[in-house]
């Protein structure tokens, strides 16, 4: 795959010179010839290095902006996580660049690029995951950045999430407690780290409690309303035996209790259901829906301490933060 973000070893390697030569051409320097300066700004200029990477821009100066890269403005727990970020980076006299990439990978790499044109600080970024080539270049290029509710095991990377497994095993423990023993999944795509997590913290409570895992009752989809209520209505058709549903989140959730209503199904006497995230329509619904509660708020401003951290020079090592969670037990299960 062609490396999105350029670096000055790549316009080193094309134009043949030391990497210490192009970082002098790049930066005007004196000690340099004309010609070879011309030579290696050409290159940098068909190579995109202009355009995609600010590495030096960020250790030079400071803009006071940080890029914030949203996953899905729509969704009510990236609203919250939001206002964290905002009041942190009013109390600390930031300002912020939002954009939205709507869970799409090549979102993600345009809002990064045109994040980085801007010459923000830094990034904080809430990745859709089923790639990771911007994230790695990211980390060549040295731009300072914060990875927010997703946990990369394979990279060295800022991060702040939630206790994902516990959150699973607290949501699944709740149910069997309850007498439910067969308990469906609505998961979002297992590329996520959350959904796998998530998922791995049911099967920890299954194994806990004597329960076989059946691999029928997982359903891997979108993390919408309307890939609930599909996912729900899937489960049905097929004639899966189940007495109560966890699901990846609360908008999941409240499809899946819709398609449930429209077969019949009492909420919780039939089946039980459990969401995630706690956002702030889940006490509103009828029955009020029993979900686990994130510090989504908290997330938001922790993240963006991080990134200053970081921006400041304070902290040289990469930093890993997991916020605790804790079920709220409503009406639905």
């Amino acid at each position: 795959m062609k490396k999105k973000y350029v670096t000055i070893r790549d316009i080193a390697k094309r134009a043949g010179v030391s990497i210490n030569t192009v970082s002098r051409a790049l930066n005007n320097k004196p000690d340099i010839s004309e010609e070879t300066k011309r030579k290696i700004l050409k290159i940098a200029r068909e190579l995109g290095y202009v355009k995609n990477a600010t590495a030096s821009s960020l250790r030079s100066k400071q803009t006071n902006i940080v890029g914030v890269i949203i996953a899905d403005s729509a969704n009510p727990f990236y609203a919250e996580v939001l206002k964290g970020i905002e009041a942190a980076s009013r109390k600390y006299g930031y300002q912020i660049m939002l954009m939205n990439t709507e869970r799409v990978y090549e979102n993600e790499e345009k809002a990064i690029e045109v994040l980085l044109q801007r010459r923000v600080d830094g990034l904080l970024i809430t990745p859709v995951q089923d790639r990771s080539d911007d994230i790695k270049a990211l980390i060549e290029i040295k731009v300072p950045f914060v990875i927010v509710g997703r946990h990369f095991e394979e990279l060295e990377v800022d991060e702040i999430h939630s206790d994902e497994v516990k959150g699973g095993y607290l949501a699944t423990r709740h149910l069997i407690k309850r007498g439910r023993k067969n308990i469906l999944v609505i998961t979002g795509y297992l590329f996520k780290s959350a959904a796998y997590m998530r998922l791995e913290g049911y099967k920890k409570a299954l194994k806990e409690y004597g329960i076989p895992f059946r691999e029928e009752l997982i359903i891997e989809t979108d993390i919408d309303i309307e890939s609930g209520y599909q996912a729900m209505r899937e489960a049905i058709e097929k004639g899966l035996e189940f007495d109560a549903v966890f699901c990846y989140n609360d908008l999941l959730a409240f499809g899946a209790m819709k398609a449930l209503k429209e077969r019949g199904y009492r909420i919780p006497e039939d089946v039980a259901v459990v969401g995630y995230d706690d956002i702030v329509y889940s006490s509103f619904v009828c029955p009020s829906l029993t979900t686990v509660r994130i510090k989504k708020f908290e997330m938001g401003y922790e993240a963006f301490r991080m990134l200053l951290q970081r921006l400041k020079g304070r902290r040289k090592k990469r930093k890993r933060v997991i916020l605790d969670v804790e079920l709220v037990v409503r009406e639905s299960g």
